[in-house]
This record gives C-alpha cells, structure tokens and sequence, in this order.
C-alpha cells in the first residue's frame, strides 16, 4: 500500500515536469480514504445483511473490498452491526447520529477519516468498478468540495468523494433531522462528472447498480451469469 509522498519524491515529480495539479493529484490519490457504508436496515431482505450476498462466488462485500484494499492505505466501514465484519482489515465504526440514513453514514465517515478525502460506496453494489472509482478519484480538485457521478437519473451520491469540508454541513442538516443527501451540496462545491466520461470507464454504468430488493438480486445473477460468459469467450480467444 502506497503511504504519504515525501517532499524528495514531489520535488523529483516537479523536476520532471509535472505541473503542481498533477502532483496534487497524485498525492490525493495515494492519501484517500476509503468508505464502505453497511448501515442499511435490509427490510427487503427479512433482515438478511445484503453485503453478505452472494453473486457468483463472492459476497458483496468481499469485492467490493478487494478493491478498496488495492486503492486506498486507510478503509472504513460504517456499520450498526460492527461484530458481523471482525474477518476484514478495517476500522469500524458506528453512526454518529441516531437517525438510519446514508447521510448519516457519510457523517461518519467524514467524522473519522485522517485524510482530505475519501470515496465512499454502499455496501450492496456488486459492479462496483474499479476503472470508474479510479476515473472519479482522478476528478480530485482542489476547487471542489465534491466531485459526483451524474447520469440521466440524477446524481450517485453513493458513488462519489467528499471532502473534509463537507463534515460541518451534514451536521448542520442532521440537527434538524433532513436526510436529503443533496440538500447541503448548495453550501459547498460540487464538480459533476458527466455520464459520457464515466461510460469511459464503465460502459453500462453497473457501478451504480444496487441489490435493493429479490429482483435486483435475479437481475444481479443475471449480469454476473453474462459476464462469466463473456470472460470465458474471451480467454477461448487467447
């Protein structure tokens, strides 16, 4: 795992020409947090933990962070039910506020992140690619408060870097009691990243694909059963 840039190594970068916002980004990425929110109630599922899910042979939560562990030095998983994830190398922690909502396990990331900024996802996105969270990391700006997703359905708040600055709002909102993601994003900056640059690095947007009731879980089947045979197309190729 990559740690902190020392200063030799950015000025090593800046001696071969890098400008100082490639540098910066550089150094976001090698000093990000990543956040897995599992505080969802899975009233769909009878209770059942959806990040314990199967698709294929992996869980939810085995692939998702299998990807956090390549891409970031510091992962937190924000959860109500901190003994059912003992097995993985993370901090754990517990919302903050009493109230059940994403908004919610954002504050509690941002609260306990040691870094400027941190990508966050749920914990019931099987597709979750890591080409696409590299294109959003790379969006990093210092300009900007929050650089989110949007397609035609709207935002991916769920799929998408906060900064530090966005603790203090949240809270605001929290203390009276709105859980509207979107709400606090007029009192920062937010830098959208359009459809047509994510289908770049994800061509049919599953990164946003969520396993929230029994179809989606038949539909998620159905994609992996796909990829599968498209994988095993292509190495009949090779």
């Amino acid at each position: 795992m990559a740690g902190e840039l020392g200063a030799g190594i950015l000025s090593t970068f800046a001696q071969l020409g890098f400008k100082n916002d490639d540098i910066w980004i550089f150094k976001m990425r090698n000093n990000l947090t990543g956040v897995i929110l599992a505080g969802g109630e899975n009233k769909r599922f009878a209770g059942m933990n959806k990040a314990f899910i199967r698709i294929g042979e992996k869980r939810i939560i085995d692939r998702i962070y299998r990807i956090y562990n390549d891409l970031f030095k510091e992962i937190i998983l924000v959860t109500n039910d901190p003994l059912q994830y003992l097995e993985w190398d993370l901090q754990i922690v517990a919302d903050l506020f009493p109230m059940r909502g994403s908004l919610t396990g954002i504050h509690t990331g941002l609260f306990y992140m040691t870094t400027p900024y941190a990508f966050f996802a749920a914990c019931d996105t099987p597709f979750l690619n890591k080409v696409l969270v590299g294109t959003i990391i790379d969006a990093l700006d210092p300009r900007f408060d929050i650089i989110i997703p949007e397609t035609d359905k709207g935002f991916e708040p769920l799929c998408a870097v906060y900064s530090k600055v966005c603790l203090k709002p949240i809270e605001q909102q929290l203390f009276e009691q709105e859980l509207k993601i979107q709400k606090f994003f007029r009192k920062v900056r937010v830098k959208k990243l359009s459809e047509k640059s994510l289908r770049g690095s994800d061509p049919n947007l599953l990164s946003f694909f969520n396993v929230n009731t029994p179809d989606d879980l038949k539909k998620a089947e159905n994609i992996e059963s796909q990829n599968r045979m498209l994988d095993a197309r292509k190495s009949q190729r090779i």
